[in-house]
């Protein structure tokens, strides 16, 4: 089930599905402890007798967001119960506190009487184990606490706060929750409970014909009680209305902080762009680490998460927002990098969002027990790269001259020295999608562009010789790419080479696939040279999904989440990013504004796979266009980013020169 909303602050991490319901609640870091792991917070109303979760079909809900902010704006409608609420929910940009506004709308032609159920189902530090909920009379609020982890919940109406509560046992043995006790408009009161454990209260009014009154629920969290307490006498003096206003202020400004050039990109784009800096924002934490997405559904297929930070997302991801002004929040992200740098020059395969190593499924020895290394090499160069767009982009030398030693130079040292003799390429490693160990056109491509990120930084410090050193390291690779994977018979570039320990016989992998866009992307070649023009071409005609969903495959065959075996109508499933690859290669090459108009429908086509929300997943059914694996995936919301940035800076350019 995708997340139709996420709110956060680098911190305190948020998820809501469709049904308005909270699923993750992740802190201290983003993605790491999901103090709900999924479990569905629910919502409850009770009109003159009658009650209704949100989650039943009989409500009409359209999760969304209030334009170019990261307050929520989400309507639910109950036709047979005539009630209306309009749900805005935010984080603070710097308090550990989510508030809601819930407006409460009655549609009937009578009085009512309305009461709204709050219920929390908390599994602190990912177990169920040894929890504590209670009411607590100091601040008559709601607290869930273990160790040094706090959840303080409560609400107003009517100038009123909390009016019924309960607290209980949750899923073991008979009891599934005091969400249960809820469901005939009154709780049976229990002031504290221990162990797998869930609470519920209730705020409640009366309503007049066509009245509407406004409610609030807040959250506060921390280490300890007097941490949330303070928070909760934060909203309290600042009242939760202005507390509201201030976080869709914030927001707001932030996002708008630069004005957008004049374009024919559609406004439904411009605001998917400005929506998508605000996903990215949240999915990255204050120490640096950009995590790939915090859907925590995913577990019941892969038995793991993508709660992770792999550099090779973090660089790319990194790299967009610089490009789009938001240089400071990634700062961290390259620093980050640094001090995870192992002591030989390279990234591991991915970390977690405090910064320690991630789980990994590629081994330290191969079949015949030979001893690899379990990397992806392109992750180690695609930072480099990245840093020198951020300096570009920047021009901060100071903060360049800071991790140039520390970043820069073991980095380089690294590429240059993991290189095949032979073939003058990078020895092998796992590829971008951790699926296969050989030599692959992606990974050298990102080590081309990571070698001439050195030799550039290099230069910068007045260290010729060492520019020297990885200019020539960078020009070599190029020399292996066009020798090795470049097959003169197609007219295309290869997927990759792999090499048999045994017998040193080298195989050709034909394979159409899409991250060949790296070859222009990271610098190696023009978009307009022949033999890349011819192998786009091609990606764009054998992996474009040929059903009414459109879009673009990873590559032929693609087994992740596969939903067909028809690879000449379905060669994969259809990727946001993939697409988005096409679209940055025809802007690149683009010479008039009639060619870079070419790359809009593939722009478009992203926009039509967002959610309402325009929430973006790492890919959609080929058949019926639904989110398939997570939503939303950092990665693709960077790339539209990346993209659109790309568009706007042609189009300015192209109208400068009044090209047609």
């Amino acid at each position: 089930m995708p997340r139709h909303l996420v709110i956060g602050n680098g911190q305190l991490l948020i998820n809501m599905d469709q049904f308005l319901q909270i699923r993750d609640i992740y802190y201290p870091y983003v993605g790491q402890q999901n103090h709900v792991q999924g479990h569905a917070n629910r919502i409850g109303v009770w009109v003159d007798g009658k009650f209704s979760w949100l989650h039943s079909s009989e409500w009409d809900i359209q999760p969304n967001y209030d334009q170019d902010t990261l307050v929520t704006y989400s309507t639910a409608v109950h036709p047979h119960l005539g009630i209306k609420l309009v749900f805005e929910e935010g984080v603070h940009q710097r308090e550990m506190l989510m508030i809601r506004k819930i407006t409460i709308v009655n549609l009937e032609n009578q009085s009512r009487d309305v009461r709204l159920f709050f219920h929390q189902d908390l599994n602190i530090y990912e177990t169920e184990v040894g929890d504590t909920a209670y009411f607590c009379p100091d601040t008559k609020s709601v607290i869930h606490y273990k160790r040094y982890r706090y959840f303080l919940f409560n609400g107003e109406l009517d100038g009123e706060g909390i009016e019924q509560y309960t607290t209980g046992v949750k899923r073991f043995q008979a009891a599934e929750g005091t969400w249960r006790d809820a469901e005939d408009g009154h709780l049976h009161v229990n002031p504290i409970a221990q162990g797998s454990v869930d609470s519920t209260f209730s705020l409640e009014t009366k309503l007049e014909p066509h009245q509407q009154k406004t409610a609030y629920y807040w959250m506060t969290v921390g280490r300890t009680k007097e941490e949330v307490s303070s928070i909760h006498e934060y909203v309290s003096e600042i009242g939760t209305q202005l507390t509201v206003e201030k976080i869709r202020m914030y927001w707001n400004r932030w996002v708008n902080k630069s004005v957008l050039p004049e374009t024919d990109l559609d406004p439904n784009i411009l605001s998917l762009y400005k929506r998508s800096l605000l996903i990215v924002r949240t999915q990255t934490n204050q120490n640096g680490t950009i995590i790939a997405a915090n859907d925590s559904d995913i577990l019941h297929y892969n038995r793991d998460h993508y709660s992770y930070m792999w550099p090779r997302d973090g660089a790319l991801i990194a790299s967009a927002m610089s490009k789009a002004g938001y240089h400071g929040m990634v700062t961290n992200f390259y620093r980050c990098c640094a001090e995870l740098l192992s002591k030989e020059g390279y990234l591991h395969h991915k970390y977690n969002p405090d910064g320690s190593v991630g789980s990994s499924w590629h081994p330290y020895v191969d079949r015949l027990k030979k001893t690899q290394l379990p990397i992806q090499e392109d992750e180690t160069a695609l930072v480099l790269w990245a840093f020198w767009e951020h300096y570009q982009s920047t021009g901060d030398i100071e903060f360049a001259q800071s991790l140039y030693k520390f970043l820069v130079r073991p980095g380089a040292k690294f590429l240059l020295q993991f290189m095949d003799e032979t073939l003058d390429l990078p020895l092998p490693s796992y590829d971008l999608w951790e699926e296969r160990f050989g030599v692959f056109s992606f990974t050298a491509s990102a080590c081309y562009g990571g070698l001439m990120a050195a030799h550039s930084f290099a230069r910068l410090f007045g260290e010729d010789d060492r520019a020297e050193s990885y200019y020539k390291g960078a020009e070599r690779i190029k020399k292996g790419i066009e020798e090795h994977l470049y097959d003169e018979t197609r007219s295309c570039f290869l997927r990759g080479l792999y090499r048999n320990n045994e017998t040193g016989e080298i195989t050709k992998d034909y394979t159409i696939e899409s991250s060949l866009f790296g070859l222009f992307a990271f610098g190696v070649f023009p978009a307009n040279d022949p033999r890349m023009v011819r192998t786009m071409e091609e990606i764009e005609k054998r992996l474009s999904v040929k059903t009414n969903i459109g879009g673009v495959a990873r590559y032929v065959s693609d087994y992740y989440f596969q939903q067909s075996q028809n690879v000449e109508e379905v060669p994969g499933n259809p990727w946001v990013i993939c697409t988005l690859w096409i679209a940055k290669w025809k802007i690149s090459r683009a010479q008039t504004l009639k060619q870079l108009r070419d790359a809009k429908h593939h722009i478009d086509w992203v926009y039509k796979q967002a959610l309402s929300s325009g929430i973006l997943p790492e890919q959609v059914h080929p058949y019926t266009g639904k989110p398939l694996s997570v939503a939303p995936l950092t990665w693709s919301h960077a790339t539209f980013v990346d993209v659109v940035k790309d568009y706007l800076e042609k189009y300015e350019a192209l109208s400068t020169t009044k090209t047609t």
